[in-house]
Formats: C-alpha cells, structure tokens, sequence
C-alpha cells in the first residue's frame, strides 16, 4: 500500500513533532492541509497530553502523530549536577537571576501511552531510544502505527527489529534534538538515507535540511516514503514559537547553526548565540537534568526578550525559511 494511503495524508510530508513550538492550532493546519500534524509531547505530562490531542480534535478529524521521548535511565552525579549549576551563574545573572530554583521533572511516558491509547491517535513516533516490546505490543494491539528515529543505519536497523513500522532517519543537517541512542555519529541525510533503504524493508522517512520542493524530490527519489520538515515551519503564522525566536530563524544567515549540549544535555542543532558562546568548556550534565537547570534560564529569557540566551533550534537549511501560513509554506513543496 502506498505510505501516504497508509497514515491516511495526502501528501508525503510529515510536520516534525517540534516540543514548544507544536501548538493545537498548528497542528491541525499541517493535517488539513494534506500532511501529518504531530505534537511534540517530550516535555508534556500526561494530562497536558491528553488536552492538547482534545484541543486537535476539535480542529480537525484528520489523522495525527504524536511525538514521546523515551527515557533513559541516567544516574545522577551531584557533584556534576553542582557544578553545571554554577557554570550557569554567569548567564543568570545577566538576566537578573543570582540563584534560582531548578526542579527535577519526572517522564510522563506510561501515562502519555495511555492516553495515546485512550484518545485512539492514529500515530505513534519516538525520540531519544525505543520502547519496551511490552509497550510496542500494547500500541500495536491497538492498531497504531509506530515510527522510530534513527541516527545511523544501526539505530534504523533496530527500529525495525524491535516492530517499528516506520522509521525516520536523520542527517546530520537537522535542527532540534539529535535523536540519537546508541551512539553519537553525524551522518550527512544524502549518505543516511541512502544506505538505510538498502538495508531495512519498512518505509524510511527523511529528516534534515529539506528546505524546498527541490530538496524534497530528490529525497523521494533516492527511496524515502516521505520527508519529514521542521524549520520551514518555523516562522509560520501557526507556529507556537516565541516571536523573537521567529525573528531570528527568519534573519539566519547561511553557516551560523551549531551542535550544542549547553541547553539540555543532549546534542542538539540551533542558530549560534550568546548562550551557547558562553557554555563552551563549562561542566554540562547529562540530559534531562541540564534541560531542568537551564528551564528557568529559557523561560526568564523568552519573557524579558532577550533572545541571546534562548535556544533557538533550527536546521542547516535555516536560512531558507520564510514566513507565511503552514498553508502557504506546504504549497512550495508540492506546486
């Protein structure tokens, strides 16, 4: 069967799952318009999950994905912890923060299983590892399609032992979370992709730096069953991004994206700041507990505008990206 037949959209684009910035409203226009929405709900509880599938629901009766960080079992070092803490001093005190609180969150990841289950979404994709066989048998019982990410052809490799049905490979250009786990190697999407559709039979979506329906092509015809966009949505009137975070993907200039532990723990793809500047040779801890750290610094920055110390997570392509409606931007993929 044909892969868009199979997720029930119209054209082979998948909106990426992006936590933050994924909104109900913006969802739902990237399903209406023919592609399929995702909500990026890493970061959300399971109630807040189960509210914002409502919120789609009520938009749109298209088919949609949602987006869960697999935990991982990280043990905690707190002298690491104390550390990093205090290397962050610097840039709190620019925001007129000496010393602030930095709770520890907890993964809502059963709960959010649940709820996925409860509320009968159509599509299930994973970040940061793979879920348990017991987990993959309960979504499969419920005929959700599940969709791994994959770094390397290994990881695409064991998307599809473990029972994904899909998995999404991404190059080195993307923007956001590496979705790496079992090991961190930046292989550039051209390369990724073309070894990982030799080697598993599930369909293989393309992820990083598609920036244009040219780009789009050539991924589709090199044997990817879908693309799957992130940055070129950025900016859109849709988006949930915060307003100078929009500014900043739209005045990008070509070459100024970085990898990055500084924000969460994780490597991660963002236009270059202050931020990231003075986080080079500081302690990092291990993610999530970096991400709880600099919360407070995210948040204080967003609301006193000050966009130097905001992660700002975009792909090689950034520079591309123009404003518009989710509509307006999908029609320069597909006309």
């Amino acid at each position: 069967m044909n892969f868009t037949v199979t997720l029930g959209i119209k054209y082979p684009i998948i909106q990426a799952p992006m936590g933050g910035v994924t909104t109900p409203r913006f969802v739902a226009a990237a399903a209406e318009v023919g592609i399929l929405g995702s909500i990026g709900a890493g970061y959300l509880s399971g109630e807040a999950t189960r509210v914002f599938i409502e919120e789609v629901r009520k938009l749109t009766d298209k088919p949609i994905a949602v987006n869960l960080f697999v935990p991982n079992d990280v043990e905690m070092d707190q002298e690491l912890m104390r550390q990093a803490y205090l290397g962050l001093q610097s840039v709190g005190k620019k925001l007129g923060m000496p010393f602030w609180r930095a709770p520890l969150s907890e993964p809502s990841f059963h709960e959010q299983i649940e709820v996925i289950i409860e509320k009968r979404v159509e599509i299930c994709s994973f970040t940061f590892g793979l879920p348990d066989e017991e987990v993959i048998r309960k979504l499969k019982k419920q005929d959700i399609y599940l969709i791994g990410t994959a770094t390397t052809v290994e990881e695409a490799v064991m998307a599809e032992k473990v029972g994904m049905d899909a998995v999404v490979v991404q190059g080195k250009e993307a923007g956001g979370h590496r979705g790496s786990f079992l090991c961190e190697k930046l292989v550039p999407l051209d390369e990724l992709l073309r070894t990982a559709v030799e080697v598993v039979s599930i369909p293989v979506i393309a992820a990083g730096g598609i920036a244009n329906k040219k780009q789009m092509d050539t991924q589709l015809l090199r044997g990817a069953a879908a693309v799957q966009i992130g940055t070129a949505f950025l900016a859109t009137e849709e988006s949930g991004a915060h307003p100078l975070y929009k500014q900043a993907v739209l005045d990008a200039t070509e070459n100024n994206t970085v990898l990055t532990k500084s924000f969460s723990g994780k490597s991660a793809r963002g236009i270059r700041n202050q931020f990231i500047d003075m986080m080079n040779g500081v302690p990092i801890a291990p993610y999530p507990y970096q991400n709880d750290l600099t919360k407070k610094i995210r948040t204080e920055a967003a609301a006193k505008g000050r966009p130097e110390f905001m992660s700002l997570w975009a792909g090689e392509s950034v520079h591309e990206t123009v404003s518009g409606t989710v509509m307006e931007i999908v029609e320069k993929f597909i006309n």
